[in-house]
């Protein structure tokens, strides 16, 4: 990983921001007095970047369920770093349409090979149980709860059942998880092809 001084640990960058003229935007992980906290930055100085970074954050928060805090960085309730699930929203808040409504997502979400829908409920101490309308589905409901686990370094419980490490529930983190969750081979390739399109660059050579 590459270390900045002034913003951090940079643990997740989109070189190419479809959103706003191809910008490189990346994400910074600093510890603040055993706090993880994050920060969006951007080395372009083009006009509107700062807005295009706020949207961002704010997407962050309200996709995620993080919160702002001093000079724009952004943490957990729990003050843990939560580092994959926040490189996921991180991802997914890039992808966004500016004009977009930011809100939680529900905590279920159609599964194709399964034939119905998969849903997650919150049981207690950072604990979910996935679920399905389906009782002949037990494959998928494994697939799914795996998905999570990778994707925002959950733990496992059981079969259908994950865990936050920090003990404590995350449910619009969860929701915005669960989506990428039943195909999360595809999600990961998809971000491997992505990072391989350009690297953050330093102002001089960015337009």
């Amino acid at each position: 990983m590459t270390h900045t001084r002034d913003i951090g640990t940079r643990i997740e960058l989109v070189p190419m921001d479809p959103h706003f003229h191809d910008i490189t935007i990346g994400l910074y992980l600093q510890d603040q007095g055993g706090k993880a906290e994050y920060q969006v930055h951007s080395y372009s100085s083009l006009p509107g970047v700062d807005e295009r970074l706020d949207f961002v954050t704010d997407a962050m928060v309200g996709l995620g369920g993080m919160v702002r805090g001093h000079e724009g960085r952004l943490s957990f309730p729990c003050g843990g770093d939560h580092r994959l699930a926040c490189r996921r929203l991180f991802l997914e808040a890039c992808k966004l349409d500016p004009k977009t409504q930011l809100a939680p997502r529900p905590l279920q979400v159609f599964d194709k090979k399964a034939g119905c829908d998969i849903e997650v409920t919150a049981i207690g101490s950072g604990s979910y149980r996935v679920s399905a309308e389906k009782d002949d589905v037990a494959r998928r409901i494994s697939a799914v709860a795996g998905g999570l686990i990778k994707l925002g370094q959950m733990e496992d419980m059981a079969k259908d059942q994950v865990q936050f490490p920090c003990g404590q529930d995350h449910d619009a983190l969860v929701g915005l998880l669960l989506v990428r969750a039943p195909n999360v081979r595809a999600v990961l390739r998809e971000d491997e092809q992505t990072a391989s399109r350009g690297q953050l660059t330093a102002p001089s050579q960015q337009e």
